[in-house]
């Protein structure tokens, strides 16, 4: 088992690493710096989750937040340059409200987690959550999964049928 204070203290520093690069991603008025920032901060987050022995959950993270999301963006942004101009200001004047609501939400959010009991696998103590997500995938939760499964396929079958409607006008 290795020392808890250095695992303590590297959680922490990547931490503090995840909440600087999303900070980064909404400060940053280049698109493509912010777009480098959310790489970043999915991948941080995603060597959070390995340092929580989730490996299920690091390698989606990794795997889609880290690789194919960002990608996805990139292209996003180097599809649509072309229809942006250096003079249009996406500034409407709304950073007033902004802040109102994002200091409202960060107090909820402070007064539901502060209040929570958090504890750290050690590391690599305990064994990974694929076993454990997997078990209760097919065997608790099997009829839940099933309905949201069904749920999306509505939604995807629906958002479909919208986009061919909005083809044939």
């Amino acid at each position: 088992m290795r020392n808890p204070a250095i695992y303590a203290i590297s959680f922490y520093v990547v931490a503090l690493g995840v909440l600087g690069s999303g900070l980064l991603v909404v400060t940053l008025r280049n698109v493509v710096r912010a777009a480098l920032a959310l790489i970043a901060t999915f991948f941080m987050v995603s060597w959070l989750y390995l340092m929580m022995n989730a490996d299920l959950l690091w390698v989606a993270q990794l795997l889609i937040y880290a690789g194919a999301i960002p990608v996805l963006i990139v292209f996003a942004i180097m599809f649509t340059r072309r229809s942006m101009s250096d003079a249009s200001n996406a500034d409407t004047g709304n950073r007033t409200w902004a802040a109102l609501i994002a200091m409202a939400v960060l107090g909820l959010l402070l007064a539901v987690l502060l209040p929570a009991r958090w504890h750290l696998a050690p590391w690599p103590g305990l064994a990974g959550t694929t076993v454990t997500l997997g078990k209760a995938l097919v065997q608790t939760y099997v009829v839940p999964f099933e309905v949201v499964s069904v749920l999306l396929l509505i939604g995807l079958i629906g958002a479909v049928v919208l986009a061919r409607q909005d083809d044939s006008r």
